[in-house]
This record gives structure tokens, C-alpha cells and sequence, in this order.
């Protein structure tokens, strides 16, 4: 058991020990260092993989294939990099209950709010798209005979859900009482 302990806390809260777990006993003291610095950068990766999901939508999409998906991750992962770069070039765009901070020390998301500003700034090595009409696509009326293929990932549904054996009532998630009358 490793227990852990800080005088201060950014943030002004009171400090709690933390007791952290390992396996191997008798560290010396750059393991002991090595642990409680790697149980700090695991907060770290949570909340890249959170800014990930929700403010980039990692897993928005319906991809059809492992290769997509393969292809929509590392797309976000070069988003989220770009994001890290461009922290010195924007300006920070701050919610009204968000305190300042320095241009170096701005989030992915704060950055991204400012990225707006910073897209007119930069040249394009790409040419004006030229006019053009959409194509015809599938006449209507007409079905899709090629359907797309669909991967199961396991999600639990109303039309996979195990139903109750013979003669035994489920009790029911509405809480209000059915009318009989």
C-alpha cells in the first residue's frame, strides 16, 4: 500500500490522502514516484478519451466496417493533435463561468472554440470548388438491393432481451399503475 499525500491542492479544496495499490512489495522510492505518477497521468487519458466522445464525436457515426472505424479514429486523433498545435494561434473563447487562462494552457475544447477565428488566418492550398449539379443517384421508387452490412456489437434491445419463462410475471419499469377499468 502506497498512501499518498499533497500539502496543497490547485484548486484551494483540502487534501485527502489517496491509497494506492501494488502488487510488488519492498519499491524503492523512484518506483513509489513511477506509481503515483502514473495513477496521476491515467486522469489524463480518461478525460482525452471523454473530450474524444462528446466534443469531437468519436462515437457518433454509424461506421459499417472495422476499417472505417479504423479510419474515423485516426481522422480524430489528427484532429485532436491539430487542436494541441494550434493552442499558441487562438484566442481564448471563454464560457462566462470559466476563469482565463494562457494560451499555452488551453484546453482541446477552448481551443476549438477559438479554431473558428484562426481558419481565415491561414492560406489554402486548394482552389474554389467549381459548380457542378448533384448526379442522379437511385431513381425513386426504386429499392436498395445492395443492403449495408451491419456488425453486432452487443448492445442489449427490446428484440434481444431474454424473456421470462413460461407462467412468470416481470414486474414492470412504469411506475404508474395500469387503468384495468
Amino acid at each position: 500500500m502506497i498512501r499518498l499525500e499533497v500539502e496543497r491542492l490547485p484548486s484551494g479544496a483540502i487534501p485527502k490522502p489517496v491509497w494506492l495499490w501494488h502488487s510488488r512489495t519492498g519499491l524503492d522510492h523512484t518506483e513509489v514516484d513511477l506509481a503515483w505518477q502514473a495513477f496521476l497521468r491515467r486522469f489524463d487519458i480518461e478525460h482525452t478519451f471523454r473530450m474524444l466522445k462528446q466534443t469531437l464525436g468519436w462515437t457518433t457515426p454509424k461506421l459499417r466496417s472495422p476499417e472505417a472505424a479504423d479510419r474515423w479514429t485516426w481522422l480524430l486523433l489528427t484532429a485532436y493533435t491539430q487542436l494541441r498545435l494550434a493552442r499558441d494561434l487562438t484566442a481564448d473563447l471563454r464560457r462566462p463561468w470559466e476563469k482565463p487562462r494562457p494560451a499555452q494552457r488551453l484546453t482541446p475544447a477552448r481551443v476549438r472554440r477559438g479554431f473558428r477565428n484562426l481558419r481565415p488566418q491561414l492560406t489554402c492550398p486548394a482552389r474554389v470548388p467549381k459548380p457542378s449539379r448533384p448526379g442522379p443517384g437511385r431513381p425513386t421508387g426504386t429499392p436498395n438491393h445492395r443492403p449495408a452490412s451491419r456488425h453486432d456489437v452487443h448492445t442489449v434491445t427490446s428484440a434481444n432481451k431474454q424473456k421470462p419463462k413460461h407462467g412468470k410475471k416481470t414486474k414492470s419499469s412504469n411506475p404508474r399503475p395500469r387503468r384495468t377499468g
